[in-house]
């Protein structure tokens, strides 16, 4: 198991926890990796990133790291919110804590709205998949999704340029050249296609030179998820007629991804947001839906 990435600081809830809730802890139990928040009262004290091949060992562990590195003592958490899909493996209270299961959507609903600060909005949390959640007056729901996001990152990377490190694909993906693997519409046409200019894709995987490297592979990989994600992302805000996208999950953290959203953008006039602490999103969705129960 191995510890990626520790922060420790406290931020207030404002209003959204009920008064003296005391410690409560919020796990997020995905495929990949397993993220937890530690809260006290309304503040944030430490969040951890832990990646295991076990999701429930990592959430074990995590807290058990809490305790001996943090000295966060696990004797005084008073509850624990479990979610995402790891949760189903889990039957008994951890650590003998009373614990809680917080159906995934709502987690991220609750987590989307704490993190953008607003009301109405509509996330699109990039995971293993991306659903696509709505948040408004009438409450949180599932517009639907996609199977694409980062697992299949890792799933193609791992059959096209034998590698199914993340870090790895990310710095091959760095140093490559989109247009030696996409047919890019400059190939096509000798002039912009309407609004589409003429560097943009046409097709992706279309051209896959002979000479294609494994970096230019991997950047290819990340486009062509991110464009999925970002279309995908249009089209569920059009029909909601709003004009922003709240980005949440691991995926939000991917600057290759992020510059493709970026470029969707401005093409399409819907804006993606990017809040701070979105990895952790759902996990503090999590704490928040149990605490409003």
């Amino acid at each position: 198991m191995n510890e990626d990435k520790i922060v420790t600081m406290c931020s207030p809830f404002f209003d959204l926890l009920k008064e003296e809730t005391g410690m409560i802890a919020g796990i997020d139990i995905g495929s990949t990796s397993t993220k937890v928040v530690l809260l006290d009262n309304g503040c944030i004290l430490c969040k951890m990133r832990v990646l295991a091949s076990d999701a429930v060992a990592a959430a074990a562990g995590a807290l058990g790291k809490l305790d001996t590195e943090k000295g966060y003592k696990i004797q005084s958490i008073d509850r624990i919110a479990i979610t995402g899909a790891g949760a189903s493996k889990i039957h008994q209270d951890i650590f003998d804590i009373p614990t809680v299961k917080i159906e995934e959507i709502m987690a991220i609903g609750h987590g989307g709205k704490f993190l953008s600060k607003r009301d109405d909005i509509i996330i699109a949390n990039i995971g293993t998949g991306t659903p696509f959640i709505e948040v408004n007056q009438n409450g949180i729901a599932h517009i639907g999704g996609t199977g694409v996001g980062g697992g299949t990152i890792i799933g193609l990377a791992k059959a096209l340029i034998k590698t199914s490190d993340f870090n790895t694909i990310m710095d091959l993906a760095s140093k490559g050249d989109l247009s030696r693997v996409d047919l890019m519409i400059k190939d096509i046409a000798d002039t912009d296609i309407s609004f589409l200019a003429k560097d943009m894709t046409a097709s992706n995987f279309a051209k896959m030179l002979e000479s294609a490297t494994r970096e230019d592979i991997a950047m290819a990989i990340i486009n062509m998820v991110y464009q999925v994600i970002g279309m995908l992302s249009v089209f569920v805000a059009q029909s909601r007629n709003k004009d922003s996208i709240i980005v949440t999950g691991n995926g939000n953290n991917n600057a290759i991804g992020r510059n493709v959203l970026g470029s969707i953008s401005e093409m399409y006039g819907i804006h993606f947001e990017f809040p701070e602490d979105a990895e952790f999103s759902t996990a503090i969705g999590a704490v928040l839906a149990a605490s409003s129960a």
